[in-house]
């Protein structure tokens, strides 16, 4: 075994994307933002993450807000420090595979307006879906990071994990991340995966956990002494429970030793007081549900993440069958093993959530079945790590014949049909992207954007006449 050179540990900081969007799903607005990025672009961060995941749906749907403006905002205040996105490879921020030519617009425009780092990652791992992706960032010059989504199974053992390093090292990425969505990875074996992947591969690791199941402080301290090279964490007000451990804790666990970060807890101290109050108004508002800061120890034993298991709950919730709850938390690793035991992450989760409520709920396994299922049973997301189990296979998707080649040969290129569509609405070039992806929510928003101006050029005209608005 090869001596691990010991070095300070790098930390990149998701308060800005992750952490909110785990806590108070994803509605930190812009201005909250703003008047402290100056002072975490001191702290000396590996990178700031800030953009990509929920953020961009839920800026335009909730916050009504451009998400591009909010990047460029950011950008001009973030003189120092890398800025991070991430990329659900062919499906970019949306929730099905887009054409090619959209995929490299999304990351040159991603580029061009601030993105240091594009974190790139596929819910069934399946690498062909990250490849457009990836080449674009590397044309562009970002640091493309391919993530790894970490799972349990069978089929996930550590031969699996380093011959996949081993593909995206030679794909062409710059480094590669533990996508640990669910916290399912235990310390002493995230010693065991990073030294087996730092042995394979000579690309950065990255390593990328949630505290749900309450292990993952001890997760990175075992990661660290493995030799990992980056961990994300989260400032105090907005850490602990479905989000990233602490900052301010892991850069005092490491002071004095060869790992130590060198951050001024002073510094980090100030960042944690102005965030402290948005942390209070969110729990007095009940946007911040104090059941997300507990440890569900239910993640370890069905391998569900904190955001599925809410999502159990309000579809339990809507049917009026909440007393059914166990049942479908028993049944979510079934229909995972019939799906080919698919890692539980966006879209994924979601797809095997629903599935075990209606196959629960409608009284007999899959007599119903929704249309995302019959899609990734048609190979129309990806390669799965296992086969699917063909009887349920056949009896959710009879006859109909399943995709062998990369999903996206399937879809045609869309620019310039996507730019015909929204002309009448397009003031800067980003504007196709925020349609390709939520065409709706995008028209709406662009509505709202034009009634805005409408109302702001009056509001100018008033005031040259000599009329003030009261």
């Amino acid at each position: 075994m090869t001596e691990i050179a010991k070095k300070p540990i790098k930390i990149t900081e998701t308060i800005l994307r992750d952490a909110h969007q785990s806590l108070i799903a994803t509605r930190m607005t812009t201005e909250q933002m703003l008047p402290i990025v100056e002072k975490l672009d001191q702290v000396g961060y590996h990178s700031l993450e800030c953009w990509g995941g929920a953020t961009f749906d839920a800026s335009l749907r909730f916050l009504k807000e451009d998400p591009w403006e909010r990047l460029r905002k950011i950008r001009a205040r973030a003189k120092n420090t890398k800025l991070q996105m991430l990329f659900r490879g062919q499906n970019i921020l949306g929730y099905r595979p887009y054409g090619d030519d959209v995929v490299e617009y999304f990351v040159q425009k991603s580029i061009a307006n601030g993105i240091d780092i594009i974190r790139i990652f596929d819910c069934l791992n399946d690498l062909r879906n990250l490849q457009t992706a990836v080449k674009a960032a590397n044309k562009e010059g970002g640091h493309a990071q391919i993530a790894l989504s970490y799972t349990l199974g069978d089929a996930y053992t550590m031969e699996y994990w380093t011959n996949i390093a081993k593909e995206i090292e030679e794909m062409g990425a710059n480094s590669i991340c533990i996508k640990d969505m669910a916290g399912l990875l235990l310390p002493y074996a995230a010693t065991e995966l990073v030294t087996a992947l730092k042995e394979t591969v000579k690309i950065p690791i990255q390593l990328h956990t949630h505290y749900t199941s309450g292990v993952a402080s001890m997760t990175y301290l075992k990661a660290v002494e493995a030799g990992v090279d980056v961990i994300d964490c989260a400032m105090s007000p907005f850490a602990l429970g479905t989000s990233q451990p602490a900052t301010e804790v892991m850069v005092e666990t490491f002071k004095g030793t060869p790992y130590d970060t060198g951050y001024d807890q002073k510094l980090l101290s100030e960042i944690a007081d102005y965030f402290r109050p948005i942390r209070d108004e969110a729990l007095e508002s009940g946007l911040l549900n104090p059941k997300n800061l507990g440890v569900n120890i239910k993640t370890l034993l069905y391998q569900v993440p904190g955001g599925m298991l809410s999502n159990l709950t309000s579809q339990l919730k809507e049917l009026g069958a909440e007393d059914k709850y166990y049942e479908v938390l028993e049944e979510v690793p079934r229909v995972r093993k019939d799906f080919g035991e698919c890692p539980l992450v966006t879209p994924s989760s979601q797809i095997v959530g629903s599935q075990a409520v209606m196959n629960i709920v409608g009284g007999e396994r899959y007599k119903m079945v929704t249309k995302e299922s019959k899609d990734l049973l048609s190979g129309r997301y990806g390669k799965t790590v296992k086969p699917f189990n063909p009887d349920v296979q056949k009896k959710c998707i009879g006859d109909t014949e399943v995709i062998t080649c990369r999903p996206a040969d399937l879809v045609p290129n869309e620019l310039e049909t996507l730019e015909a569509e929204m002309a009448k609405y397009k003031e800067q070039d980003e504007d196709v992207l925020t349609y390709a992806l939520f065409p709706q929510v995008a028209t709406d928003f662009f509505k709202y954007r034009e009634a805005q101006q409408t109302k702001m050029d009056a509001s100018v005209a008033d005031t040259k006449n000599g009329a003030y608005p009261v």
